[in-house]
């Protein structure tokens, strides 16, 4: 029984130095003190990049930003609330997923709306805000896209952060813009 188990190990280091015979080197992560690591010299330069590969890289920030606000999915709605423990209202989502990126945005949705880019629907990104009327007019409510016909936002409705279809009746009907943040 004890040979067997030597064996399996063998086996298991011989298989797991395979892994590496390419003599490739992983790059270390960089450390709270450690500079970041140089780019590889044949890394993508924006400027001799086509225009497609242009626009994919400025997308990436956006595409993370979705990921993160996806994280907190079911987390409960509280009027004010700006982080995972205590609950979010849609502005403080926003502003929790945005700061999460180091990024700084206004706290409220009315200074949301006024901040950023003014956004054409027909080109909504991953990232952006989307904004709606739902209590009067103007923009009273936020949520972050996601891609396609989804965001995601922190409803008072229905007590969670939850993903939505732009095209629903309900959100069609009160969409009011959506804005790029810087």
């Amino acid at each position: 029984m004890r040979l067997h188990g030597v064996s399996l190990l063998v086996v298991c280091v011989l298989a797991g130095g395979a892994c590496a015979s390419s003599g490739a080197v992983p790059r270390p992560f960089p450390g709270p003190r450690s500079a970041p690591a140089p780019a590889p010299a044949d890394a993508a330069d924006p400027a001799a990049a086509p225009a497609s590969e242009v626009r994919a890289m400025t997308l990436a920030p956006g595409y993370a930003l979705a990921g993160t606000a996806l994280l907190y999915q079911g987390v409960p709605y509280r009027n004010g609330g700006s982080d995972p423990a205590n609950g979010f209202d849609c502005s403080g989502l926003v502003w929790f997923v945005y700061a999460q990126h180091g990024r700084q945005v206004p706290r409220t949705v009315a200074e949301l709306f006024r901040a950023g880019e003014a956004v054409d629907p027909a080109d909504l990104q991953p990232g952006d805000l989307v904004f709606f009327a739902t209590a009067g007019r103007g923009a009273s409510h936020v949520g972050i896209a996601l891609g396609g016909d989804r965001f995601v936002h922190a409803p008072s409705s229905s007590g969670e952060v939850r993903v939505e279809r732009l095209a629903a009746d309900y959100w069609a009907t009160r969409f009011v813009g959506i804005r790029r943040m810087d």
